[in-house]
C-alpha cells in the first residue's frame, strides 16, 4: 500500500490507463509508481518518454549500468527499487554472491576494478549532497568516452529520482525477487576514498 491511493482501471485517465497497459505487457503486473504518477498524466508522460529513452542507451554496458543502479537503490534504501533492481541484475548476470556483496564491494573480491569504480560514482552521486571528486571522475575517463559518462550518469541520476519517489510514497516491493536474494538496504559511508 502506497501513502496515497493509486489510480488505476477506470478511475485514472485514459492516458494512465494507456500507461498501465504497456507496464503489465512489459513486467507482468501493475507498478504502484504508475498509479501514483496518475495522479499527474502529464508528469507520467514526461517521466515515461525519459524512462523510454534511458532504455535505449546501449552505449555502457548493461551490467554495469545495472550494478550503479543497485547500489543507489540500497543507499536511498528504496524497497521497491531494490526488489525489481535485484530481478534485473540477476537478468543481466549479476550473482547472487554479488547482490550479497554489494555493500562491502570494495573489500569483497566479487567486483573488478571497473565494476568498483562506477560503484563508486553511484555512491558519490547518491549522497547528500553528490560528492564526486575529480579522481574519481579521471579515474572513470580512463574507462569511458563523453557519451557513455553521459549515459552512466543519467542512469545514476535516473535511478535517485526512481528511488526517492517511491520512498516518499512507502512503495513496497512488488514481488520480483520474491524467494529470492534480493540486496540490502545500506547507509552511505561516512568518506569516500576514490571520490
Amino acid at each position: 500500500m502506497t501513502r496515497i491511493q493509486t489510480l488505476q482501471g477506470r478511475d485514472a485517465p485514459i492516458s494512465v490507463r494507456l500507461m498501465e497497459r504497456e507496464v503489465r505487457r512489459k513486467f507482468g503486473r501493475d507498478l504502484d509508481p504508475v498509479g501514483v504518477y496518475g495522479h499527474a498524466p502529464g508528469m507520467l508522460l514526461g517521466y515515461s518518454i525519459y524512462e523510454q529513452a534511458t532504455a535505449r542507451q546501449h552505449h555502457v554496458e548493461e551490467r554495469l549500468k545495472v550494478l550503479a543502479v543497485l547500489k543507489a537503490a540500497a543507499l536511498i534504501r528504496c524497497e521497491f527499487c531494490a526488489d525489481i533492481g535485484s530481478a534485473e541484475a540477476r537478468q543481466a548476470g549479476i550473482t547472487e554472491d554479488q547482490l550479497l556483496a554489494l555493500p562491502r564491494y570494495r573489500e569483497s573480491g566479487a567486483f573488478d576494478e571497473l565494476e568498483c569504480l562506477v560503484l563508486d560514482y553511484a555512491v558519490a552521486m547518491t549522497r547528500t549532497p553528490p560528492e564526486v571528486g575529480d579522481e574519481l571522475f579521471a579515474a572513470l575517463r580512463e574507462h569511458f568516452e563523453e557519451r557513455q559518462m553521459v549515459e552512466l550518469t543519467n542512469i545514476i541520476a535516473l535511478e535517485n529520482l526512481r528511488s526517492r519517489f517511491n520512498s516518499a510514497f512507502d512503495m513496497n516491493p512488488a514481488g520480483f525477487s520474491e524467494g529470492m536474494v534480493c540486496i540490502v538496504p545500506e547507509s552511505p559511508p561516512a568518506s569516500l576514498a576514490a571520490a
